[in-house]
This record gives C-alpha cells, structure tokens and sequence, in this order.
C-alpha cells in the first residue's frame, strides 16, 4: 500500500473517530443530565452508569466474532446510523416530554451495544488502512481523537447545550453519529476478513479465547492490561473525593484538574510512536506503567494541588502510551481475520475489571480513612504489576515489527 494512499484511508478513518467520539462525549454528560431531572434516586442514577458500560461485558466477545466476518467498514457505518437514529429518537421524546428513566435506560443500553460494533471495527481496521508502516503513529492519533471528543470537547458541549435546552444535545449526539457513518463512504474498498473456510458463528465466539490461550505473549500482555485497568480504577473511582477532601478544591477547580488528565493523554499520545522509535515497546510499556505506578502513588503522599496536577497529567500521560503500545502489539501479533474475536475478549476481561476495581477503592477508602491513602496503595500495586511486566516480557518478540500476522488489507489491492 503506498504511502499517501495509506494517508488518506487513516484520514478518513480518523475523521469518523473524531466525529463518533464527539457524539459519545456529549451523550456521556447528557443522559446522566437528563435523569437527573426525573430522579435524585442515588441508586437510579448510579444504575445509569452501569447499563451505559454493561454492553462491554455482555457483548464485546459477540460484537468481535461479528466484525470478524463482516465487512468492517460496513460495520461501522451501520452501527453509527444505529446510533444516531437511537440519539434522534430520545431528542423527539424529550422534546415532546414523554420521557421517563426507563426510556433512558433503553436508550443507554442499545447506544452502548452499537458502540462495542463500531469501537471494535475501528481498531480491528487500523492495521488494513495503514499497513505495518506506522502503527504506533496511527494508534496514537485514535488515541488522540478519543481524548479531544471526549475529554475537551463532548464533555463541555453537551452539559452547555442541556443548559440551553434539553433536547439540544441529543440533537447533536445523533448529528455527531451520523456524520460519522457519513465520512465513512470516503474510505475506498472492502475491509471483509479471508476466511480459510465457512465457519459456524458460535464456533467463531471461542476462537479469539482458544487462540488467546496458545499465545503466552499475548496472554502476558493481557494480564498486565487487566492488572492496570484494576489497579488504576481503585483510585480513579477515589478521584473526586481525593480533590475535594484532601486537597480541598472547590467543584469549579476540580474541572480543571481534571482537564490537566486530558492535557496528559494528549501529550502521552502524541509521545509514544517517538518514545517506541528512540527506545523499544517494551521500554515505553514497562517505563509507562511505572510512571502510573509514580504519579498515582505521588498523588497519595503529596496534598499540594499543583503537585497532585502535575502527577495526574504524568499519569494520564504514561496510561496512554501504555494503550498505544497494547494496541500496536495486539495489531502486529494477532492474525488479522482473528483480530476482532482477540480484540473482544481483551476488553471484556480488561474493562470487566473496570467496575471490580471501582468497588474496591470505595471500600479501601472506607477502610483507611481517605481516597489519598487509596491512591498510594494504587501506586503501590502498580509498582508489583511494573515489576511483573519488566520480568515477564524481558526476551519477548514485542518488538518484531516483523511478526505481523497476516493484517486484512482491501481486496483492491
């Protein structure tokens, strides 16, 4: 694949990102927003945030087996239209004031089942739009465009548009999905997976597990993906308490130390293809979980809020970097036909933990006394798991750009 043509495909691919991620910011802030306008419930509102995550564990093993068998452009273009037209639905219930906490749920729930589709043919299609030339550069960027959509612009959008009027920002969630399926057209060919022979869908649902299960590297790979996940989330579920109680920031403030993280996964995404490039992926993977290790365990010991800033942006910085190597490894290591199947179990096991880790640091907080001596147990968890990756990928193949396992290229080519 030439370079420019390469070029291109990532541009279009990337813009739909950027689009799609937009609209998954503002419906983030906006549904919970809206529910709290038909309850102050705690269990209610806590319940909406369970369902928006819930399709990542019911059916990111399904959506990978899918998107393994079908046209993986396709496949996201569907599964954008079907949320915008789930996002322009809610905006003509809200608007006509029929809405209720249920359709809410409803509403989260089916956005949430689309989103593991496209996310998962997004990331299964990095490898056929760039080739092996620059997968760190690509991951990165969708890195980056997840960080901007989310953290700088959806979150602000769309509380400012419900304060105008409530049905506004469903509008623009819907607006921002379509526009997503739209740019999509731009990208030329058929992103279908070669399969070697017919194969029966609930046969597909273990390959990726069955394949998982041969690769110890991959397996490696994962434990400390899933150990980060679960030990990051003791303290970042803490986050809020840690900056109103210990280092006494008022609601306004906490905005922008938390708009510091979003600077950090900038700054960690657009660092890590030149960090694997001066160094190696194992260096860049075992140094940035040590600087997660340093930042959240610095959190902990310090109630200075400059400092505490300065550490949650190192942090930030270093889990992303982390995230763009995964990615490239998972890229340049799976066969590209599997790579969806691979890519579903890794995040049900990797986000799975996502809310085990959240309860956790909820009681550990309760149990010693403050979330800043949580996040100074985190810190010290991380150091375990930095050691663990430091010993356990010490002669792996990580680095083989040459081990690339057959990506799907367009059969235009």
């Amino acid at each position: 694949m030439g370079r420019s043509r390469a070029d291109h495909r990532l541009r279009w691919l990337l813009s739909s990102s950027a689009m799609s991620n937009l609209g998954d910011g503002v419906g983030k802030v906006a549904f919970p927003l809206l529910a709290t306008t038909l309850t102050r419930d705690p269990v209610l509102i806590a319940g909406l945030a369970a369902v928006q995550f819930l399709p990542w564990l019911l059916f990111a093993v399904v959506a990978g087996a899918l998107v393994d068998r079908v046209d993986r452009r396709r496949a996201m273009v569907v599964a954008n239209s079907a949320r915008a037209v789930v996002g322009g639905a809610v905006a003509v219930v809200v608007a006509s004031g029929a809405v209720s906490i249920w359709l809410v749920y409803v509403a989260a729930l089916l956005i949430g089942t689309a989103e593991t589709v496209a996310d998962s043919a997004a990331n299964a299609l990095i490898p056929a739009v760039v080739g092996g030339d620059d997968l760190e550069g690509a991951n990165s960027k969708l890195q980056a465009c997840e960080i901007v959509g989310q953290t700088f612009l959806g979150g602000p959008v769309g509380s400012t548009a419900f304060a105008l009027f409530a049905t506004f920002p469903f509008l623009l969630n819907s607006a921002g999905f379509a526009i997503a399926a739209a740019v999509l057209l731009g990208l030329g060919g058929s992103y279908r997976p070669k399969q070697a022979e017919p194969t029966r869908f609930r046969s597909d649902l273990a390959d990726g597990l069955r394949w998982l299960r041969r690769s110890p590297l991959m397996l490696r790979l994962l434990a400390v993906a899933g150990l980060l996940s679960l030990l990051s989330e003791l303290a970042q579920a803490q986050l809020v308490l840690y900056a109103l109680d210990d280092l006494r920031l008022s609601d306004a403030t906490f905005g922008l130390f938390a708009f510091v993280g979003g600077l950090g996964g900038l700054a960690g995404a657009a660092l890590a293809p030149k960090l694997v490039r001066r160094s190696s992926r194992r260096a860049v993977l075992v140094g940035g979980v040590l600087c997660c290790a340093l930042g959240f365990g610095g959190m902990g010991l310090t109630r200075q809020p400059v400092v505490a800033a300065g550490l949650f942006g190192l942090f930030a910085a270093a889990v992303v970097a982390v995230n763009v190597v995964l990615a490239t490894a998972r890229h340049t290591l799976v066969p590209g036909e599997l790579l969806g199947r691979v890519l579903g179990v890794w995040r049900t096991v990797v986000w799975g933990v996502i809310p085990v880790g959240a309860l956790l640091g909820g009681l550990l907080t309760e149990l010693l006394g403050s979330a800043g001596r949580t996040f100074a147990a985190s810190g010290a968890g991380l150091l375990a798991v930095t050691g663990y990756a430091a010993v356990s990928l010490r002669r792996s193949p990580i680095d083989d750009k040459t081990a690339s396992s057959r990506p799907v290229l367009p059969l235009d080519q």
